[in-house]
């Protein structure tokens, strides 16, 4: 059965750091806004300690993460292996926005306040085949002053017009 734990071990990171992806869930203190969740890719995120991780947040159509963080700091990030033995890791904390980067969006930076892991049994055995160039690629076409005006237009408010970048 699963386990509950305050801080990175380094059975956990090692886990951490062979995953091809995770996905980030926040939410809006209001219960009817929109709850959030992302897939996160292209090796983006970097554990600093064992109490703190970060992610670099690439420019997208949404500001959710973003947005939330701002409102209420909550967020949780989750690690399922899709390949060798069963595990789901959660990593719930209390994350902050660094902003603005002139390549990247933001870094979002979370202190762990709980660890937990769970079975997995139910996570399908899927194969890596490559990262998708597209985000990259997009992003290297617009230049740094299409970036900054595509920001502006897309990630000003969250979808329930909480504050999202401040360009």
């Amino acid at each position: 059965m699963g386990t509950t734990r305050s801080t990175l071990d380094d059975a956990t990171a090692q886990f951490i750091l062979a995953q091809r992806m995770f996905f980030v869930a926040t939410a809006p203190l209001d219960p009817n806004g929109h709850v959030n969740l992302s897939p996160k890719g292209l090796d983006t995120l970097r554990i600093l300690d064992p109490a703190t991780v970060v992610y670099l947040d690439l420019t997208g159509s949404g500001v959710e993460t973003i947005a939330h963080l701002k409102e209420n700091g909550r967020i949780v990030l989750m690690f399922c292996a899709f390949q060798g033995p069963p595990n789901i890791l959660r990593l719930y904390g209390r994350g902050r926005v660094i902003e603005p980067l002139e390549s990247t969006r933001s870094i979002i930076m979370i202190e762990l306040t709980e660890i937990r892991d769970s079975c997995g049994y139910g996570v399908p055995l899927m194969k890596h085949e490559g990262e998708r160039p597209h985000l990259p690629a997009w992003a290297r076409k617009k230049g740094p002053e299409g970036l900054e005006a595509y920001r502006c237009q897309k990630n000003r408010r969250s979808l329930d017009g909480l504050p999202g970048l401040v360009e």
